[in-house]
């Protein structure tokens, strides 16, 4: 997503047309869920994908018709039967995919797309509200709104009744599951018109406490996947930012007291990978004090164990203990650096998806 909205407020600030494909519902087996985009340009290249094969392929058809109507379309996708190749996967379900126009001249996409951006910088949470009726665009403006929780907003959503109110109000549950969802509003004339409202939420940051190996191994794979990452060491040969080119802050400070120094809070990620068994602990025992997401930690299960019996005769109890994911990572047989990194992102992904 952040690809994509990066993408999009170039194209639009060089007053560039472009065409925006969102899946908006889905059901049974699919190869993305609602929320996914796919940025598509006139010269036939596009960011992002909504599962490829031939749904891919029709998503860019209707696109180059959406290029020339200027008009959105509401298409209807079946991962069955002729809709599929034999040699294709067959996932057996139905999407539902929102075609539209970003039109150059549209200054409230500029403007939401660009405080989407800065919020996902900041911290923060918003919601972006499209009406999903193509009839309802030829009417003019009003078919977007970008609302945050101090109920500050962009756009509006015109001829629908209460829409502000009705989004406020259902906003810490929207935002709370994560997930994009379509909901039925009622219009001036007494119709229900259909909304997709989509939660805007600052990516999850994850702390990388050492800068060695297999820090330089987890670092891209979890900025691929949407983690913003932090990189903190010790020494300043192995925190410089050049090692870390994908990451958003690299840090020389001493383990100890380094979570003072860092807004950790309850959708942080840390990652623990020093060089040595006291420096792990050191770190460990000051994670266990914040309300981070997730804590991790590297080592072997006989090095687990003895750092945990220090702590446990330190005063930490078992309760808080448990809060670590160690040894650390999905269980994959993992060996090398890059394995393991493998296994570590893979764990920071179970965790995010549960919420």
């Amino acid at each position: 997503m952040r690809e994509i909205y990066d993408r999009l407020s170039e194209l639009l600030e060089k007053n560039t047309l472009c065409v925006l494909a969102t899946i908006v519902t889905q059901s049974g087996s699919s190869p993305r869920g609602p929320g996914t985009k796919m940025l598509m340009l006139e010269d036939g290249s596009f960011v992002g994908t909504i599962g490829g094969g031939k749904l891919e392929k029709k998503v860019l058809d209707v696109g180059k018709e959406v290029f020339s109507s200027l008009s959105p379309v509401m298409l209807l996708y079946r991962m069955q039967g002729e809709d599929v190749d034999a040699n294709e996967m067959i996932c057996g379900g139905n999407a539902r995919i929102f075609i539209e126009p970003v039109l150059p001249g549209d200054r409230d996409i500029k403007r939401i797309i660009d405080e989407a951006r800065a919020l996902n910088k900041r911290g923060g949470s918003a919601i972006i509200a499209t009406v999903l009726d193509p009839g309802y665009w030829k009417q003019g403006p009003g078919t977007r709104m970008f609302i945050k929780s101090d109920n500050e907003k962009i756009g509006s959503l015109d001829g629908i009744n209460r829409a502000d109110e009705i989004i406020q109000l259902n906003m810490k549950e929207i935002v709370s599951k994560r997930v994009p969802h379509v909901m039925g509003l009622e219009g001036n004339n007494g119709n229900s018109i259909d909304v997709l409202i989509e939660p805007v939420i600052s990516e999850p940051v994850v702390f990388i406490f050492g800068g060695g190996h297999v820090s330089k191994q987890i670092g891209p794979i979890a900025d691929l996947v949407g983690f913003s990452v932090v990189v903190i060491d010790d020494r300043e040969e192995f925190s410089m930012a050049e090692n870390f080119p994908y990451a958003k802050e690299v840090i020389t400070c001493p383990f100890e007291n380094v979570m003072e120094m860092l807004p950790i809070n309850d959708s942080s990620y840390l990652v623990i990978v020093t060089r040595g068994h006291s420096h792990d602990k050191t770190v460990l025992e000051q994670a266990l004090s914040t309300p981070a997401k997730y804590i991790g930690m590297i080592g072997s299960k006989r090095k687990v164990k003895i750092t945990f019996d220090n702590l446990l005769a330190e005063g930490f109890t078992r309760e808080e203990l448990d809060r670590v994911y160690s040894p650390i990572g999905e269980e994959i047989g993992a060996e090398t650096p890059e394995e393991i990194a493998v296994s570590v992102v893979a764990q920071l992904i179970k965790v995010r998806a549960a919420g």
